[in-house]
């Protein structure tokens, strides 16, 4: 399956051609909004549309690309408005992805917009891969926090904790080797995807819920320029206290 990606940032465009290309799609990309209109000519079988483009703007490519053609067009840029999801929707996108955004999640979306414009799925897309699996199938307990993998459920004194599923799988990651300092890179490698595109301060907003959730910020502490790692903190003052 062959993609046009119509995006000017290199830190973008580089790693997503590769990411992409490890799920057998070859992608053929353009800088600017013009050049996009162009090579869209050679009729691709997608669109990826960057909205921030340094020429035009990326609703008026997608308005000339629908006008000339029925080409999916997914759209993927910073803008996280819902006035511009629904423009861009409007004027003729099948789907719109803001960023941040992982490989796994744009390939999912390719699959989707596939499926609802052709009524099938193309054979040179392999499955994508769900979040990597933490050891062990069964209950872990770390105190009173016990993590059950296989149920996707957690309890804390007995009480059940409800967590997105982003939450449950950060916290399951940090689980597998309870007091080893993580780094940010590493967790966002694990946990979200190691071609994740924007900042990763959606790892501290996931930190900060997980440490709300859990009653205690002790749970998860911060190793200051490194990264983050899973304790309990019963443990560690029991610690301090005998020390």
């Amino acid at each position: 399956m062959r993609l046009l990606l119509i995006e000017d940032d290199d830190r973008i465009a580089g790693p997503l051609t590769e990411g992409l290309g490890r799920y057998g799609y070859t992608v053929d990309r353009a800088r600017t909004g013009a050049a996009g209109l162009t090579d869209a000519a050679a009729s691709p079988d997608l669109v990826l549309l960057d909205l921030g483009l340094p020429d035009m703007d990326g609703l008026d490519v997608c308005r000339s690309l629908r006008a000339k053609s029925g080409v999916p067009i997914i759209m993927i840029t910073a803008r996280g408005e819902e006035a511009d999801r629904i423009v861009g929707l409007e004027l003729g996108a099948d789907d719109y992805l803001a960023k941040p955004f992982g490989v796994r999640e744009l390939v999912a979306r390719i699959r989707a917009v596939t499926r609802r414009t052709t009524g099938a799925l193309p054979v040179d897309s392999p499955e994508p891969a769900g979040p990597p699996a933490a050891p062990g199938g069964g209950a872990q307990r770390l105190g009173p926090l016990e993590i059950d993998r296989r149920t996707r459920q957690v309890r804390l004194d007995g009480g059940k904790i409800s967590l997105t599923p982003r939450e449950f799988d950060l916290l399951a990651y940090l689980a597998q080797d309870p007091g080893a300092v993580h780094s940010r890179q590493q967790i966002m490698d694990a946990v979200w995807d190691p071609h994740f595109f924007g900042p990763t301060k959606t790892l501290d907003a996931h930190v900060a819920a997980l440490r709300r959730k859990l009653g205690d910020p002790g749970w998860i502490t911060t190793a200051r320029g490194v990264g983050f790692r899973l304790t309990d903190p019963d443990q560690d003052t029991a610690s301090e206290a005998s020390g």
